[in-house]
């Protein structure tokens, strides 16, 4: 925690790592980090309260303007809040912030535009490992399982979950998110992932007990 606190700084302007900089994701990854070395990370838990939109989510993107909560964005904030708030019980602001981005994930049935209706993207059914950054129903049911919200609105998201499982009993790794690894940790495309049959069986036996 200390080495990272000086030796590292964010590219954005040159600001403090512990400090975070202006990716939801980014951010998300390193308030769950801090939580785990106990690094001074209040500051960016609060951050998530102050930059949440009005539709409820987030968006990496909302330096550039967007005003439109995106499916990745959102869940990755909530991974992040969630790990503050199992380690430290969260404020009453950041308690509500997961709340209502939660919320905008279910009203969309963690698949769908509430404009439309429509599928937001083949990607949510198209699941990857490591999950890295990217949205799908499969990396979503495993935060809410962590979180322990079930709701009837999740069923379409399970469904998918369920039929993507092969007959062997296996989930198939879709690809890997592009980036550099220090080694590879899963399967190329197309052949049965150990790591995704192990999330999806979790998800499944939660949501089924």
């Amino acid at each position: 925690m200390e080495l990272l606190d000086q030796g590292c700084r964010w590219e954005y302007q040159d600001l403090p790592y512990w400090g975070g900089e202006v990716d939801c994701c980014i951010n998300s990854w390193t308030l769950a980090n801090g939580v785990w070395l106990g690094a001074p990370v209040e500051g960016i838990a609060e951050w998530f309260v102050e930059h949440q939109l009005e539709d409820g989510g987030w968006n990496c993107e909302w330096v550039e303007g967007s005003v439109r909560s995106s499916f990745h964005s959102t869940l990755n904030s909530l991974k992040g809040l969630l790990v503050h708030e199992l380690a430290t019980g969260g404020t009453a602001a950041t308690r509500e912030a997961r709340r209502r981005g939660d919320e905008y994930l279910l009203e969309r049935r963690l698949c769908r535009r509430l404009s439309t209706g429509e599928v937001v993207g083949e990607w949510v059914a198209e699941f990857r490992s490591p999950f890295r950054w990217g949205y799908s129903v499969l990396n979503a049911m495993d935060y809410f399982r962590a979180a322990g919200v079930g709701d009837p609105r999740m069923e379409e998201a399970v469904g998918m979950i369920r039929d993507a499982r092969q007959a062997d009993g296996t989930w198939v790794q879709a690809g890997r998110h592009a980036g550099r690894v220090w080694f590879e940790v899963d399967v190329p495309r197309g052949e049965p992932s150990r790591w995704l049959t192990f999330y999806a069986l979790r998800v499944l036996q939660w949501w089924e007990s």
